[in-house]
């Protein structure tokens, strides 16, 4: 497929995009090159990170971007590598979710994200495995089988965008895209050692994402660093008229809104070199470090947050009291609008079809059964049972009135800080196989994350240490909505003293 490596080969995988995009501006590597570099790498992985890799359609992408450097042009993200999840439909690539339903599935029109990126001049690398339709926390749930943590292979990567965030961690691709619906871009990220953002509710079209749960959600960027997801951010972001949940906004620079000072307006504090975030309260929920949260992965986190303070930073105890139950809350409310997005897929108008039926009704309990996984029938099945009549006010109503209160703990913890601080996860990531008899028990992993989704807050995820068995922990930052910059300026400038997000898996 592609000329092997020599002693003399750049290591082109693990240089950040800011080195990239020199080399290619300079031409001392083609997109053409730089893509099947890539590629190779991808060939040779045993991680399963990837579904589907087309090489003749990436190299031509990369072709068409060679040309348009050719006439002069520069761009952030023109002729850079991006591997997309799974979840964005794509024309040329099939487009399956992570589901023998759509095994076979090939798109007519890219997703909104997929769209915005090629005309960015970004060159597509193939599509990453994910949990299917997006449900799970370990990236265990994938038709296609389990994708491997590339910092121990016994390991899950997290999930859903495990694939994606095993591909950045283990250089087969410098960017990738996630979606997020209850951190299945934060989780991930932490798991395998690099940032990974969830914008808020609205910032990045959900036009072309395969649907999980409509009012949670969202496109997310992922790289080694904050820098890097600024690049992509920029580009993913901005309205859509096709999606009516898109926000009515013009795109963001977050590569501007990072560097800019990141205290909100009308605050001023003494900023040095060494006190870039001088005078920001950063607030720490008791909840999030309570029991249930492990040793190693508090000291790293603590440690983290020293490193925080000693560029300037205030930490101050909050609180958000219905942490625990945000899990509840979640989990009535994306199953039941699961079970309305996902009955679709009935085996009449695309996707799998039973071979043997006898009417229309067993064309769709066949058709069903077999081509869904067991994570998604059950949530089909709670959020059918909640939809249900004399059920509806008892559980759906409930939770979505306890989600108005999750919120709004939220706004009131931002009365007093400008952004709040914590764990991604309670654990570091454990090996695969342990939670799949015990779906709870992958929940309760997402107790972190699932605020802040419930809330259409942002959330980012950076590498600040190791826990057990030399697994990655990531400190999680959330943010008031819209405050993507503040959070990717802070993470940038942590970044900038220390070297986490630099760290690579020994293979």
């Amino acid at each position: 497929m592609t000329a092997p490596a020599t002693s003399t080969t750049p290591l082109w995988h693990a240089l950040p995009v800011s080195a990239l995009r020199k080399a290619l501006d300079a031409g001392e590597v083609s997109a053409e090159a730089l893509a099947a570099h890539f590629m190779q790498r991808i060939e040779a992985s045993t991680l399963n990170a990837f579904i589907d890799v087309r090489p003749e359609a990436t190299l031509a992408q990369a072709r068409l971007a060679d040309q348009r450097l050719a006439a002069g042009e520069r761009a952030p993200l023109l002729g850079m590598p991006i591997a997309h999840k799974d979840i964005f439909v794509t024309r040329q690539w099939r487009s399956t979710a992570g589901s023998k339903m759509l095994a076979d599935y090939v798109s007519p029109f890219d997703a909104t994200v997929v769209e915005k990126l090629a005309a960015a001049g970004a060159v597509c690398l193939g599509k990453t495995n994910c949990d299917e339709f997006a449900m799970g926390s370990a990236n265990e749930n994938s038709f296609f089988g389990a994708v491997r943590n590339p910092w121990d292979t016994a390991a899950v990567p997290g999930g859903s965008s495990g694939g994606s965030a095993a591909a950045v961690a283990a250089g087969l691709a410098p960017l990738a895209t996630g979606t997020d619906t209850g951190g299945s871009v934060r989780q991930p990220a932490a798991m395998c050692g690099i940032t990974g953002i969830k914008p808020s509710y609205g910032r990045v079209s959900r036009f072309g994402m395969i649907a999980f749960a409509s009012s949670l959600d969202q496109g997310g960027a992922m790289a080694a660093s904050a820098a890097d997801c600024a690049v992509l951010l920029s580009a993913m972001s901005g309205f859509d008229p096709r999606d009516a949940t898109s926000l009515e906004r013009e795109a963001d620079d977050f590569v501007a809104g990072m560097l800019a000072p990141v205290l909100p307006a009308g605050r001023a504090a003494i900023l040095t070199e060494s006190r870039p975030l001088a005078g920001l309260r950063i607030g720490l929920p008791r909840e999030y470090f309570a029991q249930g949260l492990s040793a190693d992965v508090e000291k790293a986190v603590r440690i983290a947050l020293d490193g925080l303070v000693s560029l300037g930073a205030e930490l101050h105890d909050i609180s958000l009291p219905r942490t625990q139950l945000t899990i509840p809350a979640y989990y009535v409310i994306a199953p039941a609008e699961a079970s309305s997005n996902l009955s679709r897929f009935d085996g009449v108008r695309y996707g799998h079809r039973a071979e043997h039926y006898t009417d229309l009704r067993d064309l769709y309990r066949k058709s069903r059964a077999e081509g869904f996984g067991a994570e998604v029938r059950r949530r089909i099945m709670v959020g059918t049972y909640v939809l249900s009549h004399g059920y509806y006010d008892a559980y759906y109503l409930q939770a979505q009135k306890l989600r108005r209160l999750i919120a709004e703990d939220f706004d009131a913890a931002f009365a007093q800080v400008d952004l709040i601080a914590g764990p991604v996860s309670p654990t570091v990531a454990w090996n695969l196989g342990d939670k799949g008899d015990d779906p709870v028990a992958s929940y309760l992993a997402d107790i972190y994350t699932l605020g802040a989704s419930l809330a259409g807050l942002p959330g980012l995820s950076m590498p600040v240490g190791f826990g057990a068995g030399g697994r990655p922990v990531g400190l999680q930052l959330i943010g008031p909505r819209l405050a993507e910059s503040q959070l990717l300026g802070v993470a940038h400038r942590f970044q900038l003293s220390s070297d986490w997000h630099l760290r690579r898996p020994p293979a």
